[in-house]
Parts: structure tokens; sequence; C-alpha cells
């Protein structure tokens, strides 16, 4: 695997050079290729120069920079590029060390690996990732990567150091009509169900870390390719996007179907739910017995004392 690009970190007036590595392959996601429906011809996008009108070869083709407030397009060169004065083109200087979950998910994007590029850098790069493993920190700088300016989340990651870019906040858009049009009134029992279900969710399966969307993409078109009707694994039909009239049936409905997928009985919980009153009830019931049996104790004991005295007193008086 080789290196997409080589920089340093700089942590105080430690520098630690380092190779980043792509950590993410999407070469092995579904992808769809343009065709032509008349014949199935491939259309391909062709670099075509707009003023000529004629095909450009990779070797004829640079860079340029429109501004924004002009109509025109400025050639530059990788040496223009290399003159700039941009420390972060070389080097990823860490600015803040802050907790991960201040770090908004919207804002991360594509991972690399972090590798050190000398031996020289080992012991700063162990240091640096235990400091943060044990800190429960992660660092943020900025850095120049492909030809533009990045935030940069550096973060321990196992053994290895690992960088994640950040797009800039002006990059999250607003979320100006997204919200419901009207306020919405949730009922606490309403989240204790919606509690439950969650609950009911259980840990992630390696079946569910399965693409069975271009499992089946490709049985689509091996079938196609043997002149043969697909063989499709028949899974469970999912619910409809209709509108949910009873909320509290459906969040029912939904712990019950999956306790069903996990193989539990459905009546296990109401079970244990009536056996937990019967013990308290049996409690209840045996420490009443026991306090009776105490006060009829209590009460034989002293009707018997009574008579003792009865009949001592008796005794006496005869004698």
């Amino acid at each position: 695997m080789r290196p997409t690009a080589k920089f340093s970190i700089s942590f105080g007036l430690v520098t630690i050079p380092v190779a980043a590595y792509n950590a993410t392959d999407t070469s092995a996601s579904v992808s769809f290729v343009r065709i032509h429906t008349a014949d199935g011809g491939r259309v391909r996008n062709q670099p075509v120069c707009s003023l000529e009108g004629a095909e450009v070869s990779p070797d004829e083709i640079g860079r340029g920079y429109r501004p924004h407030d002009a109509d025109v397009v400025v050639p530059l060169s990788d040496e223009d590029l290399d003159a700039l004065p941009l420390p972060t083109a070389k080097t990823l200087t860490i600015l803040a060390f802050v907790a991960g979950g201040d770090i908004d998910p919207l804002q991360m994007g594509k991972g690399y690996y972090l590798a050190t590029d000398s031996p020289a850098a080992a012991k700063p790069y162990v240091l640096l990732r235990e400091a943060m493993e044990r800190h429960e920190r992660v660092g943020l700088g900025k850095i120049a990567l492909h030809g533009r300016e990045t935030l940069a989340m550096i973060r321990p990651m196992g053994d290895a150091l690992v960088m994640q870019v950040l797009l800039w906040p002006h990059q999250i858009r607003p979320m100006d009509g997204v919200l419901p049009e009207r306020e919405v009134e949730v009922h606490p029992n309403e989240v204790a169900a919606a509690e439950t279900l969650m609950d009911s969710f259980g840990e992630l399966s390696e079946e569910d870390l399965h693409d069975h969307y271009r499992e089946a993409l490709e049985e689509l078109v091996s079938a196609k390719l043997a002149h043969r009707e697909p063989e499709f694994e028949t899974g469970e039909e999912q619910p409809s996007g209709g509108q949910v009239m009873d909320l509290m049936a459906a969040l029912q409905d939904s712990v019950r179907a999956a306790k069903r997928s996990r193989g539990e009985e459905e009546g296990d919980e109401g079970r244990a739910a009536a056996k937990r009153p019967a013990k308290k009830t049996a409690a209840k019931t045996g420490a009443k017995k026991s306090t009776a049996a105490k006060s009829t104790t209590k009460k034989t004991a002293a009707k018997t004392a009574a008579k003792k005295k009865t009949a001592s007193r008796g005794s006496r008086r005869a004698g």
C-alpha cells in the first residue's frame, strides 16, 4: 500500500514525520456505469476543451482557479502552489486537544492511518498516542492535502494514530426546513416504550454487517449472463412508510417483533412480570402468617399462664 501523503505532526516542540495511508476502500462498494440504452455501449466522460471543442490528452491537463467575483480562470502550475507560504503544506500543527465527543460527526470526512516515516519518529509517535489515550483526548490541527487546506483530527486507534479529515464549520448547512412545522408533545410513557424498544435491539451481528444489496445485485447479473431467473433469499418484509396512527401500539409491536427475531417467546416478559408480584404477595402472606402465629402463640401462652395463676390461688385457699 502506497502512502497518499507525507508530512510531519508538530506537537509543541516535538516533530513526528509520518506517512498517511487511506484507511477506507470504496472500490468494493456497488457502482454502476452509464450506457447507451439503444445498444448497450459505454457512455464516457471525455475531457474536452471548451474553446476548441477537441479532446485533451492527460499530459495537457493542468489546474486553474476561478475567483468567486470574476468570470475568468487563472492557470496555476505546481511551482506556483509549492511557493505558497503555507506551513500546513508540510506540517500538521496540533492546535488543541479536546474530548472526542466534542467533534460533530457531520464534520468527519475521510480517514487515514498514520505510520512513522523514520526510525527516530517511533518514540514520539508512541508517546503522543499513549498520552491522548490516557488523557481521553483527540488532537485538532490543520493540514493541506490534495491542493486544499483542511481541518484534521488525530486520535489513537489500537496501537496506531489515525487522522480524520474534518469539514470547516461553514461547510455544515443550517437545519432550516428540517424540523417539524408544529410543536410535538411526547408523553413520558411513549419515551419509556421507545427506550424499551431500543434495549430490545441488542448488539450488531456479523449478518448485520453484510452487504446484502451487493450480493443480490451480483446474483441478478449472474442470472442475466446465464439467461436464467435470479434466485433471491426471501427476507423479512419491511413495514411500509405509511403514517403511524397508534404510536404506543407500534412501539409495543416492534418490541415483540424484535424478541421474536432473537427467538424469545412473547410471553417471557409477561411471565417474569407475573412472577415478581407473586413473590411479593407470597412474602407478604408469609409475613402475615408468621405474625399471626406469633400472636396466637403469645395469646396461648398468656392464657396458660393465667390458668396456672388461678389454679395456684385456688390451692392456697383450699389449704
